[in-house]
């Protein structure tokens, strides 16, 4: 699918200039900064050299005094507390890290995963008659709650108390736990609204650490947990999310937990700096799989494992989920683009709605990105669980799904989520009418400049301007991710040298070798391009070429790589790089 470019304005000639000369800087790394918001050499100091010190005080959060009252008088009564938590990614890092610090302090705690298909997303009663029935007086719920209101009430029935540690938009009202720490809460300042749930457990743990003169370094022991959560869950890396993924990205380079250490091991990736799409691609799928094909407990025993052995046999099992899964996602992501692909009606809608109820649950919101990459337009994919219809909704750029999807709450059981993904479940006589209705809502409100993908370029540049000082100034702006992207690169007027060709099982890959107009040759693969590009590259046509530069290491070769719509590059009069085309354009 080719993607609209967009060019974002040059920033202020005045600032550029400023940083060149105190930098030491070109001007499109200068021009870069400027369009993050940077004037200053102190706000490039403290952009590139992100400080613990400058996280929030967690006080600054609504109920925090409250929780870590709560949770010093459990401790010092002996009490026995319950960590619950999701079963993906965010839920799983956030239970293994509040309770692998609070396990230092008592042997009065356990944890509690809610199975994916037997009790559904969030805080189930079953879990709280677990709670109830085997004696514990106080439960921390982490990346879920915030809408549980019901759920409290009879929790609190039973007299059992909640900290909910939650990141998720609240409903109308606030569950009546005995503290909600959740800086989305409509009554909280907390500055920063943006950390995952992971995130907020942090917080919690470091205000409890602060109150009762524990030293900050033991919070930080599994902060590697707070940036596979923020990675996963897909959070802005901006704000103290930068400073958590900057340090937790070091230490599960350094100093990773065992049970991602062994995850690591698995993955092919030990001994390598991980990016934040490494944890994505990586880290992330290997825990999530415990929870989408048998329990997310699995990821858990993984995550606080502190020996080799019980590391190592969790981690064996953990992959053999995530092959599975790949097989599940393979599967249904042929059989709904297949019965798209059938239908002209399907088509040639604003939204892709698809339900079977013999689908795996574990899968479909995997299921809803790729066809969501494949169509963009918002999405839900559904299957039977329990007798409802449940699925995953995912959305396209600047487009709000939880809002469409609230718009058809009286069709729905229940539903919870944000912007960009949402979880929801119905009656199965329902999925017709929500379809309808879902469908009508995006219809009106989204615009046809949304349905179609767009690649953000920061600046235009030449081949030439790209070397090794180039590269190793512009890596210091990681770690990337939402709101602080790898820099996207425009470079005009490139063309085939005549060795190109078409790779691939199917050959649905360009293997090519591009040259500038300054005789600058780069050769790279443009993946699933042949079909649209070879012949016109192949005829010597021009094109501009969209990316953004990464650091490649292959057979213990290090290179940098240039990213762009999905090709690799590699520079023969600089160093040696590599480039993954976002975008082809013709001129």
């Amino acid at each position: 699918m080719n993607k609209k470019v967009i060019i974002k304005p040059k920033g202020d000639e005045k600032i550029i200039k400023h940083l060149q000369e105190e930098l030491d800087i070109d001007a499109n790394l200068a021009n870069l900064l400027s369009q993050k918001g940077i004037k200053t050499f102190k706000d490039a100091e403290s952009f590139f050299r992100p400080l613990t010190d400058d996280l929030y005080d967690p006080f600054l959060m609504a109920d925090m005094d409250k929780a870590v009252e709560r949770l010093d008088a459990a401790l010092n009564k002996n009490e026995k507390i319950l960590i619950y938590g999701d079963y993906d990614v965010d839920g799983t890092t956030s239970v293994a890290l509040v309770y692998s610090f609070l396990n230092k302090i008592t042997e009065s705690i356990d944890f509690y995963i809610p199975d994916r298909y037997d009790e559904g997303y969030g805080i189930s009663k079953k879990g709280i008659d677990y709670a109830a029935e085997n004696n514990f007086s106080l439960v921390i719920a982490l990346d879920c709650g915030i809408k549980a209101v019901e759920k409290i009430n009879y929790a609190n029935s039973k007299n059992v108390d909640f900290i909910i540690c939650d990141h998720h938009t609240p409903g109308d009202s606030i569950p009546n736990a005995y503290a909600v720490l959740d800086p989305k809460r409509y009554d909280c300042n907390y500055p920063d609204k943006n950390l995952s749930g992971c995130g907020v457990g942090f917080k919690f743990m470091q205000g409890f650490a602060n109150r009762k003169q524990i030293p900050f370094t033991e919070v930080l022991e599994f902060i590697d947990l707070v940036v596979v959560s923020i990675a996963s869950d897909i959070v802005p890396i901006i704000g103290e999310n930068r400073i958590l993924a900057y340090y937790g990205l070091k230490k599960l380079y350094e100093n990773p937990v065992k049970g991602l250490e062994t995850i690591k091991k698995i993955a092919g990736v030990k001994g390598k700096y991980l990016t934040v799409s490494d944890c994505v691609f990586k880290i992330g799928p290997r825990i999530n799989a415990a929870g989408r094909i048998k329990s997310g407990s699995d990821a858990v025993e993984l995550l606080i494992s502190d020996n080799d052995k019980s590391a190592g046999s969790f981690a064996r099992q953990i992959d053999k989920y995530n092959n599975e899964r790949k097989i599940l996602d393979r599967t249904i992501t042929h059989d709904a683009l297949r019965k798209i692909g059938n239908s002209i009606e399907l088509r040639n809608k604003k939204t892709t709605v698809l339900y079977n109820k013999k689908w795996h649950k574990g899968v479909i919101g995997i299921v809803a990105s790729r066809l969501t990459e494949t169509y963009y337009r918002p999405t839900v994919i559904l299957t039977e669980s329990k007798g409802l219809a449940t699925g995953s909704a995912r959305s396209v750029s600047d487009f709000n799904i939880y809002e469409a999807i609230e718009s058809c709450s009286h069709l729905l059981e229940n539903f919870g989520g944000h912007m960009f993904a949402a979880g929801l479940a119905m009656k199965i006589e329902n999925v017709e009418k929500f379809t309808e209705c879902f469908e009508n809502y995006v219809s009106e409100h989204i615009t046809e400049e949304q349905l179609k993908p767009v690649v953000i370029v920061d600046t235009e540049i030449r081949f030439s301007d790209i070397d090794r000082k180039f590269y190793n100034i512009m890596r210091q702006m990681a770690p990337f991710g939402p709101e602080n992207m790898s820099p996207v690169f425009l470079t005009r007027k490139v063309r085939d040298t005549g060795a190109s060709k078409k790779v691939g099982q199917n050959k649905e890959h360009l293997k090519l070798e591009m040259v500038d107009d300054d005789g600058i040759v780069f050769p790279g693969i443009a993946f699933s391009m042949a079909p649209d590009y070879f012949r016109k590259i192949s005829e010597n046509e021009k094109f501009s070429i969209c990316y953004s530069i990464d650091k490649n290491e292959f057979r213990g070769k290090t290179t940098i790589i240039k990213r762009a719509g999905s090709i690799e590059l590699s520079n023969r009069k600089n160093s040696s790089c590599s480039l993954y085309c976002f975008n082809l354009r013709y001129i």
